[in-house]
């Protein structure tokens, strides 16, 4: 396959992904994902870098310069395929009280790049998002960052197999921020949360 046509191939996917959480298809959303996915999101810190003059670094053999998450660090989702359908089930319960009424959302995908995996039926797709949220009269929200994907071919099919989504906010002014891009809302588990939808 040409590089233009698997670049094209790809964008149809994400394009398709995004259609489906604005349009709340949950189930169908799952289906996009390998039973092993990790799906794993952090948000941008705010790190001094080493030349700094502002702050004393005591152990500078300890010190990461770069601002985005790792994996062995907090996560704000770290999720499988199980928690992921467990979150679609809560929404049917009717016991989802953040979203009642629900969310709307509509997911932008741009600048979406890809390059071979690590084995031959994978490939690294890096792409940047905006998620705009509103709910209600007056909650508002836009979500800002990176993604990267691990695309893995199934049975002729492209499935996401890992994602690492990065946040480009810092700082978030309340629990309903929690992503709507994502495709879950209520992390916290709680009957009174502020989730969001996906």
């Amino acid at each position: 396959m040409r590089n233009e046509d698997l670049i094209r191939e790809v964008e149809q996917f994400l394009y398709r992904e995004a259609r489906l959480l604005d349009d709340r298809r949950f189930h169908d959303w799952l289906t996009l994902f390998t039973d092993d996915v990790r799906y794993w999101m952090a948000s941008r810190t705010n790190r001094y870098p080493k030349s700094s003059k502002a702050i004393a670094i005591l152990d500078p053999d300890r010190y990461v310069e770069d601002d985005i998450g790792r994996e062995d660090e907090l996560a704000i989702l770290d999720e499988t395929k199980e928690t992921l359908s467990g979150r679609v089930a809560r929404l049917e319960t009717g016991m989802a009280w953040a979203e009642d009424p629900p969310s709307r959302t509509r997911h932008m995908i741009s600048n979406i790049e890809i390059e071979p995996g690590d084995v031959e039926t994978e490939i690294r797709v890096y792409a940047n998002f905006i998620v705009y949220r509103s709910r209600a009269e007056t909650e508002q929200d836009f979500y800002v960052g990176a993604r990267r994907d691990v695309l893995r071919r199934v049975e002729g099919e492209w499935k996401i197999a890992h994602r690492k989504l990065i946040l480009d906010q810092t700082v978030r002014d309340s629990a309903r921020w929690i992503p709507a891009f994502a495709g879950m809302t209520n992390l916290s588990g709680g009957s009174h949360d502020q989730g969001s939808a996906p």
